[in-house]
């Protein structure tokens, strides 16, 4: 055989096998490309292959992201000087609770979300940990009672107080708290959802964590139409002292804005309605708690099984909130015992007086 019909010979096997050896590695990929960067040989040239696209993770929801990043926990004034609030929105829950006086403080907690500034911040009552626990929550906020700090250290508590960084002036470069000079104090004190990981960083807590919600969120709209529901386009909420706290549902929106002393709330940042697609009441026992300030500061026992409602849509349902310890979960069941389900949104959690003659 000639050398020419050698040559010739030699090539066209050499096409057979790279041939072969091709469609080996398109049917080990499954027919798909892996999005992977390969290099052409013969030309040395770097060939970017597309990568396939994945469908979205349908079990995210888009007030809770089901990420392992720890929430912050922040304490709201809720003083009527300290209205309105900023960013109160962007929280997917805010629980309210009395505190001495009769007036009543927030815990707004956020996730997965990382600017915005934040506040009135006010010192910490102790049973607001019991719920900043439920979320393993960074909890931020300024100042505290000789209660609360007796079981941050107890319970371990990631805080995060702004005695340490305020410096009472101005926003500037390197705030972590600061002092709004358009207001006056003590509902002047801010921090953001930039900053507070600054300080959790110094500190060295951990960002991430494998606790959820107690809240169980549905894909499916809740309508509560099941026996036993009832019409609540508006409800009341009197804390004592004259304060009184109202929700007007408007069905255009499908949620239910918040009224506050009177006035209805906002929020200081967008100037939008300080609104909520679920709101659960919880009717808990409060108390004196004699301390060494003697400034009348409350107990409120969030621990056994209360009594409460949850709202969406313009209808309730009474329900029972179960809680074992003070570290652990709430569990909301509706009367027969089974886990409610509430709407994909944010949440109001009102922990009100055990005797609140709350109106519907």
């Amino acid at each position: 055989m000639e050398k020419k019909q050698i040559a010739i010979l030699v090539v066209v096997a050499l096409l057979i096998i790279g041939l072969g050896v091709g469609c080996a590695l398109y049917f080990t990929n499954g027919g798909e490309s892996d999005g992977q960067v390969v290099a052409d040989a013969s030309t040395d040239n770097v060939v970017k292959t597309e990568k396939k696209v994945t469908k979205t993770d349908e079990s995210e929801f888009k007030i809770f992201s089901n990420s392992n990043n720890r929430p912050i926990a922040f304490m709201i004034d809720n003083n009527k000087n300290a209205q309105p609030q900023s960013n109160i929105n962007k929280a997917f829950v805010v629980y309210e609770i009395i505190v001495e006086g009769n007036e009543t403080r927030l815990m707004a907690i956020f996730k997965d979300i990382d600017e915005g500034k934040v506040g009135p911040i006010r010192s910490s009552r102790h049973y607001f940990l019991d719920y900043a626990m439920e979320y393993d929550a960074i909890y931020a906020h300024l100042g505290l009672s000789p209660k609360a700090g007796e079981d941050m250290a107890s319970f371990g508590i990631s805080a995060i107080n702004g005695q340490f960084f305020d410096d009472g002036k101005d926003r500037h470069d390197g705030s972590i708290y600061w002092r709004d000079k358009s207001r006056k104090a003590p509902h002047n004190a801010y921090t953001s959802l930039e900053t507070i990981p600054i300080a959790a960083k110094q500190y060295g807590y951990p960002f991430q964590t494998n606790t959820g919600t107690p809240l169980k969120y549905s894909h499916e709209e809740v309508k509560l139409d099941q026996e036993g529901s009832f019409e609540a386009a508006q409800v009341s909420i009197p804390y004592g002292g004259g304060h009184v706290v109202k929700y007007v549902y408007n069905e255009e929106t499908g949620r239910y804005t918040r009224y506050s002393k009177g006035v209805k709330q906002t929020d200081r940042e967008t100037g939008e309605d300080a609104t909520t697609k679920n709101l659960i009441i919880t009717f808990a026992k409060n108390f004196n708690l004699p301390d060494t300030e003697n400034k009348g500061r409350q107990d409120v026992i969030t621990t056994g099984t209360l009594d409460g409602y949850y709202l969406t849509n313009g209808r309730a349902i009474k329900i029972k909130c179960t809680k074992d310890t003070r570290r652990s979960q709430t569990k909301y069941t509706d009367l027969n015992g089974n886990e409610i389900k509430i709407n994909d949104g944010n949440t109001w959690i009102n922990v009100c007086p055990i005797d609140a003659d709350v109106t519907f």
